[in-house]
Formats: structure tokens, C-alpha cells, sequence
């Protein structure tokens, strides 16, 4: 309860609710996006393809280079986070901007982003809080990426969308039929929302800064010490094993042949 009510568990909701809910709703309206701004059909299902390929590269890369970085470098994972998520507010951007070609590089981001992003978050609870309850805080922070894809991906996107349609139907004098699906072309479909998603994104990047400055002395008294140990101690370890294996050999040397 004291991991759940602290406010480095809040950070962490609020930066998996504007990070991994902005790269999420994203992903949504990938296809939609992509028929708005003019892009054909085989385009569209490129743009799927990529950003689940580079999903599947930012879970693994996040977490070799997580622990490299963390190891060689002393450089925390709430920083590697907040790097991340300033990148994914470029992917939105060049959603918002429609600049030409652009959803291809934004899908490329988007999608590393938000495989990358979950994986850091579950690590650094872990680091926080400890494994003793990590099952219940996992699905603490699981909740954050529904709520924020939520928030906005029906209130903010859709409702947006919705109303960018029916001016432009009003501008052509257009009457919508009962039934009859919104369909919006143009930069102004996603523009505005894209712009908000960004701004939120951006958000979640300060939020999760500040768990830097919160968490800083925690990794140099816990973290770093115990990486250093384990080092120092694979370091003895591999050097008795030198020395074990040098006597070994001056000790077959030494004894005498018979025969």
C-alpha cells in the first residue's frame, strides 16, 4: 500500500498514461490517419507492419540497452524513459504537421517508442519497490494504458475528429445521413489532436524528470552499489579462477613422469 499510494508510483501512472496511452491511440488510428492525409492502401498496411516490427525492437533493445547503460555508465532507466518519451512527441508532431512522407518516419517512432516505454516502466517499479509484491504493482501500472489510450483516443481524437468532419460537410454543404460514417480529409483531421497527444506526451517526459531528481540519491546509495558489488565480485571470482587454473598447470608441470 505504501507502493502504491507514494508519489513515485503516481509519476509512473502518469507518464504510463500520457506515454504509452499517446503512442497507443496512435497505433488506433494508424490507418485512418494515413487514408486522411492521402495515403494509399498498401501505404496504410506498410505503416502497420512497421510499427509492429519496431514494437518489437524497442522491447528489446530498451531493455539490453537499459542494462548496459545502467551498468557501464550509471545513466537511471527514469532517464532513458524521459529521453523516450521526448522522441515519441516527434512521431506526433509529424502526425500533426502532415509532412510529406512523414507517417512513415512517425510509425517508424511511434512504434519503437511504445514497445520500448512499457518495459522500462515495469523494470523501474521493480527497482523502486522491490519484487516482494511486484505482481499487484504490475497490474497497478497496467491500468494506466487503458486509461490513458481512453482519455485520449475516444474523448480527445474522436471527439476532434467528429467535429473537424462536420465542419468541413457544412463548409460543402454536405448533410449527413443517419447512420453515415464520419470520414475527414485533410491536415486539419488530425492536426489539432495530434497537437494535444504531444503536449501530453511532453508532459509525461517532465513528470517522469522529476522522478530523476526524486530517485537520484536512491540509485547511487542501492542501485549503482550493487551493481558495483556484483562486478567486483565476478571480478574476484574470475581472478581466483585464473590462479586455480596457473596452479593447476604449474602443479601437472612439477610432477615427476614414471614409466
Amino acid at each position: 500500500m505504501q507502493a502504491l499510494f507514494s508519489i513515485d508510483m503516481l509519476i509512473l501512472f502518469l507518464a504510463s498514461i500520457c506515454g504509452i496511452g499517446g503512442a497507443l491511440t496512435a497505433i488506433n488510428n494508424l490507418g485512418q490517419i494515413g487514408a486522411s492525409q492521402g495515403y494509399p492502401k498498401q501505404s496504410i498496411s506498410t505503416f502497420v507492419s512497421l510499427v509492429s516490427i519496431w514494437s518489437f525492437l524497442g522491447r528489446v533493445i530498451s531493455g539490453f540497452a537499459s542494462d548496459i547503460i545502467l551498468a557501464k555508465y550509471k545513466f537511471p532507466r527514469p532517464l532513458l524513459l524521459t529521453f523516450i518519451m521526448l522522441l515519441s512527441c516527434l512521431g506526433h508532431l509529424l502526425i500533426a504537421l502532415n509532412i510529406p512522407d512523414g507517417l512513415y518516419v512517425a510509425s517508424l517512432i511511434i512504434g519503437f517508442c511504445f514497445g520500448a516505454q512499457f518495459p522500462l516502466i515495469l523494470v523501474i517499479i521493480s527497482e523502486l519497490f522491490g519484487l516482494k509484491y511486484y505482481s499487484t504493482l504490475y497490474n497497478f501500472a497496467g491500468v494506466a494504458s487503458p486509461i490513458g489510450c481512453y482519455v485520449l483516443n475516444v474523448k480527445v481524437v474522436g471527439n476532434l475528429y467528429d467535429d473537424e468532419t462536420k465542419k468541413k460537410m457544412a463548409v460543402l454543404g454536405i448533410t449527413r445521413k443517419p447512420g453515415q460514417d464520419l470520414n475527414c480529409t485533410g491536415t486539419d483531421c488530425f492536426k489539432l489532436p495530434f497537437i494535444i497527444i504531444t503536449g501530453t506526451t511532453l508532459f509525461g517526459a517532465l513528470v517522469t524528470f522529476f522522478l530523476v531528481f526524486r530517485t537520484r540519491k536512491f540509485y547511487k546509495r542501492v542501485i549503482y552499489k550493487t551493481l558495483q558489488g556484483k562486478q567486483n565480485e565476478a571480478e574476484a571470482n574470475a581472478g581466483a579462477e585464473k590462479d586455480a587454473a596457473r596452479n593447476g598447470a604449474v602443479a601437472a608441470v612439477e610432477v615427476p613422469k614414471t614409466g
